[in-house]
């Protein structure tokens, strides 16, 4: 493993705060200092924006093959330095290092992969106007973005936001948490390593009050990018107000998860367990919510809770580990204390809901794999617990369901197992989430839309709708034939 870097990256160099502070991260298995980094302040978010501001013209105008080679040259770096990057995403998020080498490396290489050859596919349009005039219509890019990139899956995560940002021609000051910061830094030497100019990207490592404010409500940002909680969106949507900068949300979700009597058991045992307990649950997208038919709800649960309680959980970096501590203390105690809450209005805890005995999980931010049966107006089938905790529900009827799954305030990730294809459709079509699985789940893919409705959100990550949203349609029309309107003619 590398060096560690600590430094905000400015206008192509590695500094210290203006104020000098630092953060302190902890690896969440057993509490350990990984590294100290630089805090970043208002101030240091003010020398970013002017950095990418001066950057801008420069990178705007280079070819966009030229912008997209340079992005196939990061994706390379990056999958050159996997076993580097997978470690250090182990060691500062909790995940195993199992799925860190298998789908957020990959996952994030691909996405790089991707935009760096969708650089030079963004197409304008022609129009059929009035006779005599030419009218077509080109994407520009935005400006500035502001990315704020958040806990759970920092390193895929920046490359959702900057693949796009990047390869549609804007420069980017991107803030990762700052509890999980450091592959968004290491991302940022191999951007070096590969010729990104001076300027293009810059990283401030600070606090959301701080830092993440003062991107929200920077006059020089045309955009802000944000993935996080819908509370911490909504903020954002009140600071971004002082320049009627864009912004796009991806923001909480309650994932509903539908087995219906007909459905492949023992793939939807798996599924449903991959959903929720995959990187311990703490995705936007996890399907948090259970909701089986009552003909095959015992069951279900039987093979469900046996496979729950068969979870390895360990050390991060054990390839036999399956499931790791949470990323911090404080989120740990926040997933527990539902575990109160389900009890209080008289839920069923089936398995799990406290943190495993022995010393090495009481040293790390452990909570075992949890399910609870309730109702559906309970408050852990209505709030976002955010870790490896799931409500069962139950229905009779295919309206049952869904009123089940549309009943939350959230609207970003559904699925649904059955057999009968008519039925998958029909229920996909009318279920309120921006994306649908089909006897499957969490399947993401950088060509394929990614975002909300509701309270999840607004805007979409990857695919050609994220090239959309980093740009901005401009109209031009041409007097094709020269000709004086008639009433200025003299």
């Amino acid at each position: 493993m590398t060096g560690l870097q600590t430094k905000l990256l400015i206008g192509g160099k590695w500094v210290d705060g203006v104020e000098g502070g630092t953060i302190r991260v902890d690896n969440p298995y057993d509490g350990a200092l990984l590294a100290e980094v630089a805090e970043a302040t208002a101030a240091d978010v003010d020398l970013a924006v002017e950095a990418a501001r001066a950057a801008f013209p420069a990178w705007s105008a280079l070819a966009a093959h030229e912008r997209g080679r340079l992005l196939l040259k990061l994706a390379d770096a990056i999958e050159a330095d996997a076993a580097n990057l997978a470690r250090l995403e182990a060691m500062d998020t909790g995940h195993p290092i199992r799925d860190c080498q298998s789908l957020d490396v990959p996952r994030t290489v691909l996405c790089y992969r991707y935009f760096g050859g969708m650089a030079d596919k963004l197409e304008g349009s022609v129009i059929p106007v009035d006779a005599g005039f030419l009218n077509y219509v080109e994407r520009e890019a935005i400006g500035v973005v502001g990315a704020i990139v958040p806990w759970n899956f920092p390193l895929m995560f920046t490359s959702w936001k900057m693949g796009p940002a990047l390869a549609a021609g804007n420069t980017i000051v991107i803030k990762p948490s700052e509890i999980t910061p450091l592959s968004t830094l290491r991302i940022g030497e191999l951007m070096q390593q590969v010729g990104i100019p001076d300027g293009v990207v810059n990283i401030v490592t600070g606090y959301g009050h701080t830092a993440g404010q003062r991107i929200a409500e920077h006059p020089g940002i045309g955009k802000v990018a944000f993935t996080g909680s819908t509370n911490t969106g909504r903020t954002i949507v009140h600071a971004s107000a002082g320049n009627l900068k864009k912004v796009q949300l991806e923001l909480g979700g309650k994932g509903a998860n539908i087995v219906f009597a007909d459905a492949n058991i023992p793939a939807a045992v798996g599924g449903a367990a991959f959903a929720i307990f995959h990187n311990q649950g703490q995705a936007c997208i996890a399907g948090s919510r259970l909701i089986i038919h009552e003909d095959v709800v015992d069951d279900f649960l039987d093979r469900f809770a046996t496979l729950a309680r068969s979870i390895r959980l360990g050390d991060p970096l054990d390839p036999e580990t399956e499931m790791g501590p949470l990323t911090s203390r404080l989120h740990q105690q926040r997933v527990l204390s539902y575990v109160e809450v389900a009890r209080e209005q008289g839920g069923e805890i089936v398995t799990g809901g406290r943190q495993p005995d022995g010393e090495d999980y009481a040293r790390g931010c452990f909570v075992e794999p949890t399910i609870v049966r309730a109702r559906p107006g309970d408050r852990v089938a209505q709030e976002e617990v955010f870790g490896p905790f799931v409500t069962v529900l139950t229905f009779r009827t295919d309206e049952e369901a869904l009123a089940i799954a549309n009943g939350t305030e959230y609207g970003l990730g559904a699925g649904l197992w059955t057999s009968d294809l008519t039925r998958a459709h029909r229920i996909a079509r009318r279920l309120h989430a921006g994306m649908v699985w089909i006897n499957c789940y969490k399947r993401v893919h950088p060509a394929s839309p990614f975002g909300g409705m509701g309270q999840s959100g607004y805007g979409r990550e990857m695919g050609f709708e994220a090239m959309r949203e980093y740009t901005v349609p401009k109209s031009v029309w041409v007097n094709v034939d020269a000709q004086i309107p008639p009433f200025y003619r003299r």
